[in-house]
């Protein structure tokens, strides 16, 4: 079998990574004062599967956030997003550190909690979200290639995945899981009212701005996303430009490098 360069194909999890990669204002922190019972994490960022995708792509990776959360000796645990999402497995993570602490969890969507981050928001014992603010779900992604019995193994995947995902929306809401599941097939965006209509979140924050600081700093700046991977966006262009254009011819270079690579192993195992 003869090896050939392969076209890159459309992956809509890196699109967004890189869509988002200097994005001002990113913030993953731990904040608790000493001797209290309240700790606030802020999420303020994409989700990234390890810490090589941290160092490329910026991001918080799983490791990263588990070890910040067991740190963490508060009875009180305040989880503050502004995120537009990333990886499955790695929100999966980060849920999962959560649901083990001692704590009580409150979530605060503080201005985007979309794909991934949507998810997580769910381990919350109470979601609050701010007025404005937006909340989406949809199907999982990937990118896959092989024969036809590799598609249609990453397909099983891929639907296993979305049952989970709508189970832990259903579960959380208390509705049906068919009905979240249409929810992700049509990539639904919720604003405040929806969220909590839907039974996502429990409570809208007030609308009157949050008091500075004691020590006089600025309250935490939310960032603002780039989500035009995702389809019906609300600040998705009318019109996209073609699938790759969203990497340089750089990066588009390096990472043919990659899959050629892979391809020529692949093709040396047969």
């Amino acid at each position: 079998m003869e090896s050939r360069i392969m076209p890159m194909p459309k992956n809509t999890y890196f699109q967004m990574l890189f869509e988002n990669r200097h994005v001002a204002d990113r913030k993953f922190a731990i904040e608790c004062a000493e001797g209290s019972d309240e700790a606030e994490i802020f999420l303020y960022d994409t989700i990234v599967s390890d810490k090589d995708e941290a160092e490329w792509w910026g991001g918080v990776d799983p490791e990263t956030f588990v070890n910040a959360v067991r740190g963490i000796d508060a009875k009180n645990i305040h989880l503050r997003i502004n995120s537009p999402g990333g990886s499955v497995f790695a929100a999966r993570t980060m849920e999962q550190a959560l649901r083990e602490h001692k704590a009580t969890v409150t979530v605060h969507i503080d201005g985007l909690a979309a794909s991934a981050a949507s998810f997580l928001a769910m381990v919350g014992d109470e979601i609050i979200i701010g007025e404005g603010a937006m909340m989406m779900i949809h199907k999982a992604w990937t990118v896959s290639w092989g024969n036809a019995d590799d598609l249609l193994a990453e397909a099983t995947l891929l639907e296993k995945l979305d049952g989970t995902l709508a189970k832990t929306y259903a579960k959380r809401a208390g509705g049906d899981e068919s009905t979240f599941a249409d929810y992700m097939r049509n990539e639904t965006w919720f604003t405040a009212e929806e969220a909590v209509t839907a039974g996502l979140a429990d409570t809208i924050y007030d609308a009157e701005p949050a008091p500075k600081k004691e020590d006089n700093t600025q309250n935490a700046i939310c960032p603002s996303w780039q989500c035009n991977a995702f389809l019906n966006a609300v600040n998705r262009p009318d019109k996209v430009s073609d699938v790759q254009d969203f990497v340089s011819d750089e990066h588009r270079d390096r990472q043919m490098q990659r899959l050629n690579v892979l391809t020529c192993c692949a093709l040396a195992v047969n």
